[in-house]
């Protein structure tokens, strides 16, 4: 990154928001569930990953959303469904695997 681009990225213009993305973070974690709960104030969404065999699953990521941020991110998540299947096509959707998850509130889907 050139000394300019650096001053770009340190310095946003108006209107504009500098998101940072540090390397830890950047890996990411590998999910194939999530459960999602809500209350009045708040959605709570729980992102977990389920290995084969394995009777133990832990949560790798929790993220609270306001309903207002959940809404968006609904939206913005349809959005881009829909744009990757129109460049590699359609997603096909698989039976929901018969998982025993109950935590003791409202089951959530995804």
């Amino acid at each position: 990154m050139t000394e300019e681009e650096k001053k770009a990225t340190a310095m946003p213009k108006e209107g504009q928001l500098n998101v940072e993305l540090s390397e830890e973070v950047a890996e990411g974690e590998y999910s194939n569930l999530a459960i999602i709960n809500h209350s009045p104030s708040e959605f709570v969404v729980d992102f977990i990953r389920v290995m084969p065999g394995v009777p133990k699953a832990k949560v790798k990521s929790r993220i609270v959303l306001t309903p207002q941020h959940a809404k968006r991110f609904l939206k913005a998540l349809g959005e881009n469904v829909y744009r990757y299947e129109q460049q590699h096509g359609e997603i096909s959707d698989i039976e929901q695997a018969n998982m025993p998850l109950n935590f003791g509130g409202p089951q959530g889907q995804a």
